[in-house]
């Protein structure tokens, strides 16, 4: 069955399902973290984004940088960046922290930005992900993982953040309402 022919079918299954069932009860209104401002989306930012969560489930191989062969977490960045914004980004997380783009706070993060963390403690970069707003980001964790999406309000990660860079440029930047 052809992808498109895979598409309509599940699309007339969702509709068919929906007409069937009940109205959903009213959703609970749930507030964002204080560094997870409502953001309006620019096109780099957006691709960015859909980009990176479209890659959620690709194994993780060390050195690796397509999603044919697996990501690092740099191999994953470098891709997404490439991919979705014609960027190219150095190849490893320690070149990365030291580009040339502005730092940002952590309560300043917006979809698209680079966040560092050092994972072996210390100060030393060893990991980075790509921030994707709400308080989440998407990177490539450990031998034997795959890609996730995780969140910055995880212990783990609270301890383990050094700081972020914004690569996309202001034109680009998914900006604040």
């Amino acid at each position: 069955m052809t992808m498109s022919a895979r598409l309509a079918l599940m699309f007339c299954v969702a509709l068919l399902s929906a007409c069937a069932s009940r109205t959903p009860p009213p959703a609970k209104v749930v507030r964002a973290p204080i560094f997870a401002p409502t953001q309006n989306f620019s096109p780099a930012a957006e691709d960015v984004l859909f980009r990176a969560l479209g890659l959620v489930g690709t194994p993780y191989r060390w050195g690796g940088n397509t999603p044919d062969s697996g990501f690092d977490c740099s191999g994953l960045i470098g891709y997404v960046y490439r991919d979705a914004a014609g960027i190219s980004l150095p190849r490893t997380t320690g070149e990365m922290i030291g580009m040339q783009a502005p730092s940002v706070g952590k309560e300043a993060l917006q979809t698209g930005d680079v966040i560092f963390f050092a994972t072996n403690g210390g100060s030393r970069v060893s990991h980075a992900g790509i921030y994707v707003g709400e308080g989440r980001f998407v990177h490539a964790p450990a031998t034997g993982g795959t890609v996730k999406l995780d969140s910055l309000s995880k212990a783990y990660w609270q301890k383990a953040y050094l700081s972020a860079k914004r690569v996309l440029q202001p034109e680009h930047l998914a900006r604040n309402p």
